[in-house]
């Protein structure tokens, strides 16, 4: 009895291109591509979803196993396509750091900093709590599955062996630092009438009354101020976030 293995090496060439998207994908994704997490838990992730997404896209990839150079040049094009669809999550959660910096500076808590646990490095206090808390809202929301659907449906848009559209890819990148800057900003909306609001009548009460130390009553009343409005507004703010997250997830998939 002969066995036929001749299927082997195409299956290995589809087996690497799709691991090359998906690994490229998950170094970058919110969560599951941060520095302190262990590299063979990164590795472990993208081998179980390259196994899942191998059987459906499988017959999608028309390799040539005599042409070295195209393999490498198909493999080339699918980190791309990895790295662009990581980068655009990150870049939507990098919104939650542009509110954080923003809140803390009005509130009077610019100089206040702390290690960022997903990036491993200095971070203004509010912005990490605010990513932090973003990343468990993702998770415990299940969002993160519209993640591994916008990495299965982008076998739709961008097709293995086409070649990568430079002008497409450009403006979701535009796009996506555009939304997140924005996001940002509507984010911390609040804090900055509030900070207008109070800078402004403590301007006027210094002008009322000379002899009071102003800055002395203004700090702590605005750290307590800014605290109470924090509260208020979180749940809004997470949820505004969330619906945010989950439109660009949607909008890196196909109409069906």
């Amino acid at each position: 009895m002969r066995i036929d293995i001749s299927w082997l090496p195409a299956l290995a060439a589809a087996f690497m291109l799709v691991f090359a998207r998906v690994g490229a994908m998950v170094m970058l994704l919110p969560a599951l591509g941060e520095s302190n997490i262990p590299m063979r838990v990164k590795l472990s992730i993208a081998l179980l979803l390259t196994l899942i997404l191998l059987p459906l896209h499988q017959h999608s990839y028309h390799i040539d196993l005599q042409s070295l150079a195209a393999l490498l040049v198909l493999m080339l094009h699918e980190i791309v396509i990895g790295i662009v669809l990581g980068a655009t999550a990150r870049v939507t959660l990098a919104a939650l750091q542009v509110a954080g910096s923003v809140i803390a500076q009005q509130m009077g808590l610019g100089f206040v900093s702390s290690v960022d646990p997903t990036q491993g490095e200095q971070g203004l206090l509010i912005g990490n709590f605010l990513t932090m808390l973003g990343v468990t809202l993702l998770f415990a929301t299940d969002t993160h599955h519209l993640v591994i659907a916008a990495l299965n449906d982008s076998y739709s848009i961008f097709a293995p062996g086409e070649l990568v559209p430079s002008g497409d890819v450009a403006s979701l990148a535009t796009r996506a630092f555009a939304a997140a800057f924005k996001l940002g900003l509507q984010l911390s909306a609040p804090f900055l009438v509030f900070g207008l609001v109070f800078n402004i009548g403590l301007g006027v009460l210094a002008r009322l009354m000379p002899q009071m130390q102003v800055y002395f009553v203004g700090v702590p009343l605005s750290i307590l101020a800014g605290f109470l409005i924090f509260a208020l507004v979180l749940a809004a703010m997470m949820g505004t976030f969330l619906d945010n997250f989950s439109g660009v997830m949607h909008g890196m998939m196909p109409l069906r």
